[in-house]
């Protein structure tokens, strides 16, 4: 066909999808389904892979997470307090290799003040000298804490960034004194803005305040003998499979486990972090992609029988236009082109349904997502492929009818 015929054919499209107002509603929302599930898909799995990397960040390469308990295999009722002061200061003192133990104890729910302002549901976390180099978080402003902080068990803590917005705004928190659960604390610094949820209840990471670890177990009244977990930090990341290895052999020799009980522990790195993640990955591209397919072929089938109607509907129209001298394939362009503009239309409507949802779900803390140019082109890409498969066969229908048969109203 030439550049003018098909042009032309392409202007009859447009007055017939305009005219079909019902038939172009029906076909788009169809469509529109199936591509806000596939750009869900899409920006769903960019956001679990940027949030990956950000985990991975904040955990550290060179770093492992020793859990009291066994997370894997657990019995109810099993004890989780197995990590203990000894358990910290033996690794610290003799596991070679080791360049810092943090161990890890916090109190949930406690209340911060500040002249009238209230930050409620924070974490209190106990730490020790070299918090932020600990947990690889850089402060914003102000110091970390001292080992004279730490030694002598001083009132003074370092800030998350959504406890200091909500009770300072935009002022520095540096300097001022707050009363957690009434108790007074004078600010320090103020940590990094994290942006990452995370923990029991879907808690962020930026809503806590961080205090001495003596400070926090005397003014808390928290048990001093075991911590809930500790942060090991290694001087050489490329040897983490064998330096975990040794960890773990050293807290089976320190708590006296015979060879065939299973660890009363759990030791998480990076690498095993990684690989949980891929995993809720994969199963979140497998659900979202049936359901994506699924919507897809439903809207495909909508317009293919729509459009074996549309056939029966104007076969007085078709066979009127290959009377004056239309030919059949100027009359398939026709019907292709309609079925392209119609499924096309569904790809933006849908590409803004999802995102519209995939934006919400991040609200609700559900998904994050990640836009991408790449998600406008498989959107687009989508629709167009619906829409020369599913509109191909009505289309050649329509370009095979009988011009007198067709004028006759026997399409």
């Amino acid at each position: 066909m030439s550049p003018l015929a098909l042009a032309r054919a392409l202007g009859m499209a447009l007055d017939a999808v305009l005219a079909f107002r019902l038939r172009t509603l029906f076909v788009s929302l169809a469509v529109a389904f199936g591509i806000a599930a596939l750009t869900l898909i899409v920006t769903a799995v960019d956001g679990a892979n940027r949030m990956a990397y950000q985990i991975v960040d904040m955990f550290g390469p060179d770093a492992a997470l020793v859990f009291g308990g066994n997370i894997k295999k657990r019995a109810v009722g099993e004890r989780t307090q197995t990590l203990t002061e000894d358990d910290a200061r033996r690794i610290r003192r003799s596991l070679p290799g080791v360049s810092l133990v943090a161990p890890m104890r916090a109190k949930f729910d406690v209340t911060a003040r500040y002249e009238g302002r209230t930050a409620a549901g924070l974490t209190a976390v106990g730490a020790l000298e070299d918090y932020t180099r600990a947990w690889n978080w850089p402060l914003a402003e102000g110091r970390d804490f001292s080992p004279e902080d730490v030694e002598r068990a001083a009132k003074v803590c370092l800030l998350g960034d959504k406890p200091s917005r909500t009770l300072f705004g935009d002022e520095s928190p540096v300097g001022r004194t707050i009363f957690v659960n009434n108790v007074p604390l004078l600010v320090i610094g103020k940590l990094a803005y994290r942006g990452f949820t995370g923990g029991g209840g879907g808690r962020e990471v930026d809503d806590r305040v961080i205090l001495p670890l003596p400070t926090l177990t005397s003014r808390f009244n928290l048990d001093r003998k075991f911590f809930v977990g500790l942060r090991v930090k290694f001087s050489d990341a490329t040897r983490m499979e064998s330096q975990v290895a040794a960890l773990k052999a050293m807290l089976r020799e320190l708590h006296r486990l015979p060879p065939e009980a299973d660890d009363d522990f759990t030791v998480l790195t990076a690498d095993e972090v990684l690989a949980f993640l891929a995993m809720l990955k994969g199963g979140l591209m497998v659900f979202l992609g049936v359901t994506a397919v699924a919507a897809l072929a439903v809207g495909g089938f909508v317009l293919a029988n729509l459009f074996a109607l549309s056939v029966t509907e104007r076969s007085s129209e078709i066979g009127l236009k290959r009377a004056l001298g239309a030919r059949s394939s100027a009359v398939l362009a026709q019907f292709l082109f309609e079925a392209v503009i119609l499924t096309l239309a569904g790809g933006v409507l849908g590409l803004f349904l999802g995102l519209s949802l995939g934006q919400l779900l991040t609200r609700l803390e559900i998904l994050t997502i990640q836009f991408s140019w790449k998600v406008f082109g498989m959107a687009l890409g989508g629709s167009l492929v619906v829409g020369l498969v599913f509109g191909l066969k009505p289309a050649r229908q329509a370009a095979a009818l009988d011009p007198v048969e067709a004028l006759r109203g026997g399409g």
